[in-house]
This record gives structure tokens, sequence and C-alpha cells, in this order.
């Protein structure tokens, strides 16, 4: 068996504010005189009483987060934990516009994290791209201020925008919004088939015009619909141990990956809400493996479907391919 530290691997399904260290929490939330959240019960993987206690819990330590330095010093504090992961390219999320409205000041959380992300691939050497998410629960004011974002910092690495939060309310009332986006070339990706079925992932691919699915994973309940995602490509980003936190899967063991893999989906590998429920890419790696047997041939392929799936330019997600083969050249442990 291969080190999967050192698989180069691409992280597509990531929610930044999730991934804050808990002692950078304490600290970001004492200078900002807020009580801060403990981390959640359960250990490595904590459970929570549906999504919305989740998404309660999560607001909490959003609103940790006030000053641009807090934003910064997240997202280059991101970057150095991914490197040491192994992550070569990540895509990470960020609710940019939400920070905007409830702080006062639109663009600052943005631009911040940006700072924070260039900062960590210079000291790192981690490739990235942002993606802008928008709750279904929210205006469609809002969204449209998520897509101008969008439009506005795309040369500064932001590659996407997509709905995300309960998937019970529609993304019908963004349509304009998304049909605008496809047209000032923002590109789309929408949670949808995690908390909802088939009917939430066929808004997201029909209307809702997006390339990959966020979770996607009760896309098994229809088999007519597994046969349109396979056959249109549209690639799964997949993410175990939050599905099990949040109780999407009642374990990792009757978690759905081994066979939406057996009907020909593209699967990627992801964390989702690391921090919140203790893993990180390489712990997820490592729990396919040992709980579904993966050896070191179907770990690559996993890690190339995520350098595939990628928003990167050629050049990266070639290097990516490159060190992948790489390392699965290299002898194993004995």
């Amino acid at each position: 068996m291969r080190d999967i530290i050192r698989l180069p691997k691409a992280h597509l399904h990531v929610h930044l504010e999730s991934t804050v260290r808990w002692e950078t929490l304490r600290e970001i939330a004492r200078d900002n005189g807020v009580e801060v959240p403990a981390p959640p019960e359960g250990g490595r993987a904590a459970a929570f009483a549906g999504f919305r206690a989740f998404a309660d819990y999560n607001a909490l330590v959003r609103a940790c987060l006030q000053r641009p330095e807090d934003f910064t010093r997240i997202a280059r504090e991101f970057c150095a934990d991914e490197a040491a992961q192994g992550t070569r390219y990540t895509e990470v999320t960020f609710t940019a516009a939400s920070h905007g409205d409830r702080l006062g000041r639109p663009e600052m959380p943005l631009e911040a994290v940006l700072l924070g992300l260039e900062e960590g691939r210079a000291a790192h050497g981690i490739e990235y791209r942002v993606l802008l998410d928008h709750s279904r629960r929210r205006s469609v004011e809002r969204a449209r201020r998520t897509l101008d974002l969008a439009v506005r910092y795309a040369g500064d690495g932001v590659a996407a925008m997509g709905m995300a939060g309960e998937e019970s309310y529609p993304l019908a009332p963004f349509t304009a919004v998304v049909d605008e986006a496809a047209e000032r070339g923002v590109r789309l990706v929408h949670h949808a088939g995690e908390a909802c079925g088939p009917d939430s992932i066929r808004e997201a691919i029909g209307p809702g015009r997006t390339e990959r699915l966020g979770h996607g994973i009760r896309v098994l309940d229809d088999p007519d619909l597994v046969a349109e995602v396979r056959e249109r490509g549209i690639p799964l980003e997949v993410c175990p141990s939050s599905n099990v936190a949040l109780g999407f899967a009642d374990s990792l063991e009757a978690h759905p990956l081994p066979r939406l893999r057996a009907a020909g989906l593209a699967v990627t590998v992801n964390t989702d809400v690391p921090a919140i429920v203790a893993t990180t890419l390489t712990r997820e790696y490592a729990l396919l493996r040992e709980v579904f047997g993966y050896d070191d041939a179907v770990l690559a392929d996993l890690a190339r479907a995520g350098a595939d799936a990628s928003f990167a330019p050629e050049p990266i997600r070639e290097r990516l391919r490159r060190g992948i083969d790489a390392w699965l050249a290299e002898p194993a442990a004995g």
C-alpha cells in the first residue's frame, strides 16, 4: 500500500467556513468578543439531528468571522492544511455575499479570502479556484449579488457559483440568475441529490445547468436518471464522512459510493465540512481503502476522476494526472 498523502489529489467539494482550525476559531472569537461554539459532540463523525441542526451550528462558526484578517487567515491556513494532505488543487466553496451582507461590506470577505488563498499558494504551491455558493433559502437578490461577485472576481480565481443549503427549497426561483450566469461565462455547480431524491437532481441538471452534482448520492433512486447522468458525464462530488455525520447514510459501510462507481458514474472524493466532522481528504481515501477494500489502482482512479472533473486549466489537470501515474508506479510498501 502506497502513502495516500503522496497521492496528488484534487479537492472539489469543501466549504471554507467548515475548515477552520478549532484553535484559530477560538482565537478569532476571543478577539471579536464572540462566543465560540464547541466542537460537535461525537468525535470523528459527529451526527446532527438533520441538516437544519447542522446549518444552525455552522451559523455559529460563521458569526465568529468579522474582520478582513479573519478571512485571510482561514484561507491561508486552509491552503497549508490541504497541502499537508497531498492536495495539489482545490476548488473551495465560500458564501461571499452572505458574509458581505452580514458585515455591511459587500466585497471585503471575498477579497480577504482571495488574498489568503494567494498567500497560501505562494507558500505551499497549491493551486486553487473559488466557488461562490448561495443558500436556496435566501433571496434571489442575494443570488444576483453572488453572480456579480463571481463575474467581477473571475480574473482573481473565482470559477463558478451554485445553489446550496436545504434541497427542499427549489431552484426554480433562481432560473433567471442561472441563465444569466451561463451567459456571462460563470460555471455552475449545485448541491443536489443528498437530502432529496431524483427530482432534486433533475432540477439541477435541467434548468439549473449544473456541470457537476454536489453530492448526488440519491441518483441511485432512479435507474433512468443514473443512465442520464452517466451518459452526460456529469461528475458527482461524494463526501462519505459528511454524509454519515449529517444522517444521509447510515454508516460508512452502507454508503452508496461503491454502487455509484459500479453504475459507471464519475465519482470524486471530497470532505464537504472537514473540521466539523473531523476528517481530511487523506482520511477519506484511507477510509475507502479500509472499509471497501479498494486497492491503490482504484484510489488512483478516484484521484484521476477529481482531476478530470475539475475546472482547473488543462496544464494543471495534466500535471495532476502525471503525478497520479507516478504515484501508482512507486513500489508499494512491503
